[in-house]
């Protein structure tokens, strides 16, 4: 399996499966001497993680996070930031009757067919437990922003009734809209790595996202032109952008307005009602997944959302820095 990096300078690795000994990852292109907030880390974590409510996925984590690397005395070196967290409270038995079953949705099949073999635990590298190392690297990339007075704030647009949906053994999915704020005009590149395209391929990474928009998004198909265009006003000796309908961006390039963005998740496939499927053998079965699962992914995604969008900011600063020398 390949393809495990993402970012052009400020890039994350990461490893591990959900009962695997750990998951974790390796974060390069850090500058030196920057001061690490700790805290700022372990409160992010919490966020995402499990069993804070009923809807929640009742596995309980420590989520401590082990630094391997990079870090000195607080401070980054500017070397590679290795860290790891181990895994604990697994129950991998509540996935044995999954051994040669295929659940609807799930990524079993397709793990199959692509390397032969499939962790059957929790959903190996497919689970959402695997999304813990980008709350880490999101956390230090929020931290080298807000140097530059850049911040992100996600927040829940819409969700399906949860409570009924946990009466119901069903699932529910939901919308997360996200800003940016205060970032730069020039960010970005006018072709192949626009600052939407690498935004939405960041955001597609996650578990259960189905749909990506920015600004006014689908609601502009419907639009005029004299409706969705932003005009450019000057104020107080400054140019800027006098409606925002194109959400920050113009061209794969950031206006220097702020940059809207939503994305759309499915519900989880996880539930706990009979569902038709498959075994390896193409029998026709059926299948009551068992285990601890959230009935919506949206409110631990939160974190998620504004991790990435950080990570893809930082990145295109970087660039952007490193042509202007």
């Amino acid at each position: 399996m390949n393809a495990n990096t993402i970012g052009n300078i400020f890039t994350l690795t990461t490893f591990g499966e959900s009962h695997g000994a750990a998951i974790g990852g390796v974060i390069d292109g850090c500058p030196s001497r920057l001061k690490i907030d700790f805290g700022l880390i372990e409160s992010e974590l919490k966020r995402r993680a499990t069993a804070q409510t009923q809807t929640d996925s009742q596995r309980k984590e420590t989520d401590k996070v082990e630094f391997l690397s990079g870090i000195l005395d607080g401070v980054t070196l500017g070397t590679p930031i290795a860290f790891m967290v181990r895994n604990t409270d697994c129950k991998s038995s509540d996935y044995d009757e999954l051994k040669d079953v295929y659940r609807p949705s799930h990524a079993d099949f397709t793990y199959q067919q692509k390397y032969g073999i499939r962790d059957r635990r929790g959903g190996g590298r497919a689970s959402a437990r695997c999304t813990l190392p980008i709350v880490v690297a999101g956390a230090i990339a929020k931290q080298m922003l807000m140097t530059e007075q850049i911040s992100v704030k996600a927040e829940i647009a819409s969700m399906g009734d949860v409570e009924q949906a946990r009466k119901d053994g069903d699932s529910v999915g939901g919308v997360i809209h996200c800003c940016i704020k205060n970032v730069p005009a020039g960010l970005g590149e006018p072709m192949f790595h626009k600052f939407q395209a690498d935004l939405a391929a960041a955001m597609f990474c996650l578990p259960a996202v189905k749909g990506f928009e920015y600004g006014d998004g689908f609601a502009m198909a419907t639009m005029k032109g004299s409706e969705c265009n932003d005009a450019f006003v000057c104020e107080n000796g400054k140019i800027h952008a006098a409606t925002n309908h194109s959400g920050g961006i113009q061209g794969g390039i950031t206006n220097g307005e702020d940059i809207c963005f939503n994305v759309a998740f499915k519900p989880i496939p996880s539930i706990a009602l009979p569902q038709q499927t498959v075994n390896e053998a193409g029998e026709d079965c059926t299948l009551l997944i068992k285990g601890r699962h959230d009935v919506c992914a949206v409110p631990r995604a939160v974190v998620l959302v504004e991790a990435l969008a950080a990570m893809v900011t930082v990145d295109h600063w970087m660039l952007l820095k490193r042509n202007s020398h």
